[in-house]
């Protein structure tokens, strides 16, 4: 089992006949995600070699969900384009769309969020790494040769932690991690993904990896307490930030101590979630978790 994308999910690629497009496009298909598509209105009825297979691309995202069934889209789309592709993508209803994008203007993302949620897209991202169900589809940019499939479901808005935590519990393996990006506006919440992964049968426990700033933890710990009852084990990037300064992702700045790791700490580990103080700890409770239940 999985949250948000499966071996069964079809994948469009918005801009994938770019250089980052490509790229990331070939790693995909060796992931073993089913790229049904790009999507280039300049380039369309041509198609784009992937190593012997051949990618079809479409004029628009319309066009290609008729052509071939596709249920999710990943965009790696220039920032001052984003906006008019993620639309697009809502205004066809695709399922999902995960934002790859990096440097959208928080106004862009509000508009194409807001819209996504009229025609019931679910937005990934944006500036996130995108999310992988390992042995089954990757959508987006996360390595795919660093975990297997196992029990451990995560939800981070770090995409280095995303892939550190990967690494460090490789050998126990994950039903589906997601980067949800760390920009001021998301898509997708901590929430969103903790209902997923409590849903989700094969998911046994679940990791959630925040940073200094914002709300989002304490609102994460808050629906924790009153609706997850599988084990949650935490890890807050920032303990050693300066208060009143922007750190690393846009969303990340704390004011006197709202929004502080400590804060986020406290709030989680009221809720009854182990949270580390490095990633390497983090591990650590994941495998004693694990062990005694």
């Amino acid at each position: 089992m999985a949250i948000y994308v499966t071996k069964e999910s079809k994948v469009l690629v918005q801009g994938m006949t770019g250089a980052e497009g490509m790229k990331h496009t070939r790693r995909m298909l060796a992931a073993g995600t089913d790229v049904v598509g790009g999507v280039n209105p300049r380039k369309a009825g041509q198609s784009v070699d992937f190593d012997g297979q051949a990618v079809p691309v479409f004029g628009s995202v319309a066009d290609g969900m008729r052509a071939t069934g596709a249920d999710a889209t990943v965009v790696f789309v220039p920032p001052a384009f984003a906006k008019a592709a993620v639309m697009e993508a809502a205004d066809a209803r695709i399922p999902l769309a995960v934002v790859i994008t990096e440097g959208i203007p928080v106004h862009d993302t509000v508009a194409f969020t807001a819209d996504a949620r009229r025609t019931g897209t679910r937005i990934i991202g944006p500036n996130c790494p995108g999310l992988i169900t390992p042995g089954q589809s990757d959508a987006g940019i996360i390595p795919a040769d660093i975990t297997k499939p196992g029990p451990i479901g995560l939800v981070s808005k770090s995409g280095t932690l995303t892939y550190q935590l990967m690494h460090e519990l490789r050998d126990i393996g994950f039903s589906t991690c997601v980067g949800i990006g760390g920009d001021p506006v998301i898509g997708t919440s901590h929430i969103d993904c903790l209902a997923a992964f409590q849903d989700d049968p094969d998911t046994e426990l679940v990791v959630l990896i925040g940073e200094i700033g914002g709300d989002a933890e304490e609102r994460a710990a808050a629906y924790i307490r009153d609706h997850v009852t599988k084990p949650v084990v935490g890890y807050i990037a920032g303990f050693t930030a300066p208060e009143g300064r922007t750190m690393g992702h846009a969303g990340a700045i704390v004011s006197g101590s709202a929004g502080t790791a400590r804060a986020k700490q406290q709030a989680l580990e009221a809720a009854g979630v182990r949270v580390g103080r490095t990633p390497t700890e983090t591990a650590r409770l994941v495998l004693d978790t694990l062990r005694t239940g």
